[in-house]
């Protein structure tokens, strides 16, 4: 058999639910592996269709989405209202979200892992490609990553793509330099801060409540071009910013906070939004 592989083709940046670790922001760079008979041009597949078919494929289909494992035991929904459901976490509070259908993914597996997830997009590829290619296969992996990073999870209202999705996420290394030399324990600092959080932002919040468990609890809503989004879920589970939380927005809130604390150093952050990509900010 013959065998074409693309590496580095795509990331996606998306979301999912954890028992313990509740909302995860998660950023997967995506390689692929296609077998089968070459066609009449000599080629398994096309490189020039590559990025038109598979990559298209693989983002539409988890890329800026909230990925929920159907298997998971303490997944719960009401008939009445298939687009809301409740999540139960271990330490017995749970996070509640309502979307359209197009921002979720439903996994038939009881946790998210990277083979889980790249079974149903083999799956999704296999009914597209041509029927010379026989195998599919995807590795899903999370960039390397040379110090401080943390798993966040945000939506956007305003953005008019699937930013606006209100849990989606990203795994973002942090660098963060005071009078030219990087510092190392403010990246881990930060990183610890924002491990596995929701930035969440004030103008969205409709809601503060305590629960039946005794937790604290924050309410986001707003309504967006693709539809009306809720996400519930406990205080200490959520940052709070007074702006929207782009990845701008984000690393000048940093460097804001760390002028306050250093306010005769001169700080640079360079925060990233999942691979490659992000802001700086330099006061």
């Amino acid at each position: 058999m013959n065998h074409l592989f693309v590496d580095n083709l795509t990331v996606i940046d998306f979301a999912y639910l954890h028992a313990t670790r509740g909302l995860v922001g998660e950023s997967w760079i995506a390689d692929v592996v296609l077998g089968g008979e070459l066609d009449e041009q000599g080629m398994v597949f096309d490189f020039s269709n590559v990025k038109r078919t598979i990559k298209r494929v693989i983002d539409e289909r988890v890329d800026h989405r909230l990925v929920i494992p159907r298997g998971y035991e303490g997944l719960q929904w009401q008939e009445d209202t298939p687009d809301t459901f409740t999540w139960q976490l271990t330490d017995g509070s749970h996070i509640e979200h309502r979307s359209p259908d197009e921002a979720v993914v439903w996994l038939s597996a009881d946790k998210v892992v990277p083979s889980a997830v790249a079974r149903l997009l083999e799956q999704e590829l296999k009914a597209v490609l041509p029927g010379n290619v026989t195998t599919v296969e995807i590795n899903l992996r999370e960039e390397e990553i040379e110090g401080a990073y943390y798993h966040y999870v945000h939506g956007l209202k305003k953005h008019l793509g699937n930013c606006q999705r209100i849990a989606h996420g990203h795994r973002s290394p942090i660098r963060i330099d005071r009078n030219g030399y990087r510092d190392y324990h403010l990246e881990s600092r930060w990183a610890k801060l924002w491990q596995d959080i929701y930035v969440g932002t004030e103008e969205d919040v409709t809601r503060r409540f305590v629960g039946e468990d005794g937790n604290l609890y924050l309410t986001f809503e707003y309504e967006a071009n693709q539809g009306e989004f809720a996400l519930t879920l406990p205080d200490q589970r959520v940052y709070m910013v007074d702006t929207d939380s782009t990845v701008e927005f984000i690393a000048a809130h940093i460097a804001d906070k760390l002028k306050v604390e250093f306010p005769e150093d001169e700080i640079r952050v360079k925060a990233y939004e999942g691979v490659g990509k992000g802001a700086i900010a330099k006061r």
